[in-house]
């Protein structure tokens, strides 16, 4: 079979599944459909999802960084997580959350935890379904596994986060926090919650409440894919509630780009002119704001 060409039509039914409104038959039903056949449907759905064979940039094993999972206090037990750190840091650095898409703490934000770390920033990747026993294997589970968290109790875990990293040796007491789609919109309702934060990355993240908006705190850098309809329809309004407040904030959106565009493990929806854009706007934000 010649290799299928994937339309817009597949990549938004495949968001609107990764988003909980299509369970996994009638995703599949309505892949079909749209490439003609169930056969077809089979080979293009993986193109679709993630490619955790494909999810390392940066070894694991990478002697300029030292890795490893860590426990600590979260808001209503133990959280789990990924810490990464440069060696032979000169000094005390600036730490960053990275929280994970609502697939979980995969390979892919490992290592994008590793990138991170990299360029000379403390990195932790936290686990948010540590309280349900961790983030499992197959990410049809985990998708369910997501639809059962507590908002506010996601948000006091990221709190719990912020106050682990701000005195973590080796750290300036200076966090910030980067997230992707459902991370994302974690990091927009965490700067709504915790005024120690000093600078906040949501790439294509559900906004917050406008009511909310006035007790932000950090300083922050929004991503948004310029196909991702669904995200961006809450953008004005943030934008509004942002400029009324005063707030410090920029808004980037990448035309063409598709939700999810940052994640290189995905072939159908990563956009490489787009995520290597962002990224680095990304760190030089989090390094000016957490050094």
């Amino acid at each position: 079979m010649d290799k299928p060409e994937i339309t817009q039509a597949m990549i938004n039914a495949y968001d609107e599944y990764t988003h909980l409104t299509l369970d996994r038959r009638n995703f599949m039903d309505k892949l079909a459909k749209l490439a003609g056949s169930a056969s077809a449907a089979a080979v293009i759905a993986p193109m679709l999802a993630a490619n955790k064979a494909s999810a390392e940039m940066i070894s694991a094993t990478d002697d300029r960084l030292t890795a490893k999972d860590v426990t600590y206090p979260g808001s209503g037990g133990e959280m789990k997580g990924y810490l990464v750190e440069p060696k032979n840091a000169a000094g005390k650095l600036g730490a960053v959350i990275v929280i994970h898409e609502n697939r979980g703490l995969n390979p892919h934000i490992k290592d994008v935890a590793r990138r991170v770390a990299l360029e000379g920033l403390v990195a932790l990747a936290p686990d948010f379904l540590s309280l349900q026993g961790g983030t499992p294997e197959d990410e049809d589970k985990a998708r369910d596994m997501f639809s059962k968290l507590d908002p506010n109790a996601t948000v006091a875990n990221a709190e719990a986060t912020v106050a682990y990293l701000s005195k973590l040796d080796g750290t300036n007491g200076k966090v910030g926090v980067v997230g992707f789609c459902w991370g994302g919109g974690v990091v927009n309702r965490l700067a709504t919650k915790s005024p120690e934060l000093k600078a906040g990355v949501a790439y294509y993240g559900m906004q917050p409440a406008a009511a909310d908006v006035p007790n932000i705190k950090a300083a922050l850098m929004l991503h948004y894919a310029g196909l991702d309809d669904r995200t961006n329809a809450g953008i004005d309004a943030y934008k509004k509630a942002l400029e009324a407040s005063g707030k410090d904030f920029q808004i980037f959106v990448y035309e063409g780009a598709n939700h999810a565009f940052n994640n290189d493990t995905s072939a159908a929806r990563y956009d490489k002119k787009a995520a290597d854009l962002a990224w680095g706007r990304t760190i030089e934000f989090l390094k000016k704001n957490l050094s």
